[in-house]
């Protein structure tokens, strides 16, 4: 790893922020104390939630952390499109038994009051998804210290990065759980997602930043893969996501290996953003109406979501998976870093018997 990089962390791997409250405290310490890098998402919190849980953090380890923020969003959905959308869902509220969520709600996610927080109490390093900063952000956060990341899905995403003075660009494959970190939600391109192994090749070809490779990754040998291909560290979400510290529903953590489950896919039926979960009823029946319309479908969809979970009703909840999940291991977070790294190392002690032979 880069000495940037190794200063945060012993090993290349870094636990994915993942935003609805699996990524919390517990996790993120469990993760960095056992020599990774672990992460909390800022995302759908307050600043001032975003604090509580640093400060809870801060208590629970003096390792190096990250914190993951969402970048605001372009007002541009189409007001008739969520509201045909919102009929579509009425049956969905008579069953749940609950109202559909206001499409009015804020579109920035708190990102300045966010922000003005990491400046104010700086923390080890600041990642964000959806977009990229400008200059000026990159450059406060530079002089507060703060190792900077921003998720990236095509080589021109991480060249404006490398433009606006990222420390470094973390690389999402179309493998990745959860939603697509594009820059720009362009409904002509859903589907048409790169590979994190081509991913990484192309982004190392086209600027000289430290890579994170995230996409998929279970395994020790997937990691020393993306690091033979470039990146300097690996960053897992599933394979973090069953882990006892992990925030994440019951019904979630238990859906990632039930057969009853067989695939995922990128779908904007919850979010309005294309994001990739297990293939549910969910999923099936409103996946192909779904606008291009985020946050205002997530705001929309919200209630439903928590009332299908209420219920123990997976089917009706965002079960947000990478292509891996069924090689989820259900470990203690600490322990899983060590399996993982034995595997590494297993892995990488393979390559150089074969390259001697």
């Amino acid at each position: 790893m880069s000495s940037a990089l190794a200063d945060l962390c012993r090993y290349p791997i870094v636990q994915a922020p993942m935003a609805g409250g699996a990524s919390g405290p517990q996790l993120a310490a469990a993760v960095s104390e056992a020599g990774g890098l672990g992460f909390l998402a800022a995302g759908y919190k307050t600043a001032d939630g975003m604090y509580e849980e640093i400060k809870q953090l801060r208590g629970l380890t003096s390792q190096p952390f990250g914190v993951n923020l969402f970048m605001p969003q372009p007002e541009n959905a189409d007001p008739a499109a969520v509201e045909v959308y919102s009929h579509q869902l009425a049956g969905e509220s008579t069953w749940y038994e609950t109202p559909l969520g206001d499409v009015l709600g804020s579109t920035d996610d708190g990102y300045e009051a966010k922000l003005a927080v990491l400046l104010d109490d700086p923390v080890p390093v600041v990642s964000f998804t959806f977009g990229c900063p400008s200059r000026d952000v990159l450059d406060a956060l530079d002089r507060a210290g703060t190792f900077t990341i921003v998720t990236v899905t095509t080589a021109e995403e991480a060249q404006a990065a490398q433009w606006c003075g990222a420390d470094a660009v973390c690389v999402q494959g179309v493998e990745a759980g959860g939603h697509r970190s594009t820059h720009r939600d362009d409904p002509q391109a859903d589907g048409s997602g790169i590979g994190v192994l081509s991913l990484i090749t192309q982004v190392r070809e086209t600027v000289q930043l430290p890579v994170l490779a995230a996409g998929g990754l279970m395994r020790g040998s997937q990691i020393a893969a993306v690091l033979a291909a470039g990146a300097e560290a690996a960053q897992l979400g599933t394979a973090f996501l069953v882990c006892p510290e992990s925030g994440a529903n019951p019904l979630h953590k238990q859906a990632l290996t039930n057969p009853l489950f067989v695939r995922t896919d990128l779908t904007r039926a919850f979010s309005g953003r294309p994001a990739r979960g297990l293939v549910n009823r969910f999923m099936r029946e409103h996946g192909p109406y779904a606008p291009v319309a985020y946050p205002q479908v997530h705001h929309l969809t919200a209630g439903l979501r928590k009332a299908a979970a209420g219920v123990g009703d997976a089917q009706g909840m965002a079960l947000w998976a990478g292509q891996g999940h069924r090689l989820a291991r259900e470990l203690p977070a600490g322990q899983l870093v060590e399996v993982l790294v034995s595997e590494l190392d297993a892995a990488r002690a393979a390559l150089a018997t074969g390259g001697a032979s």
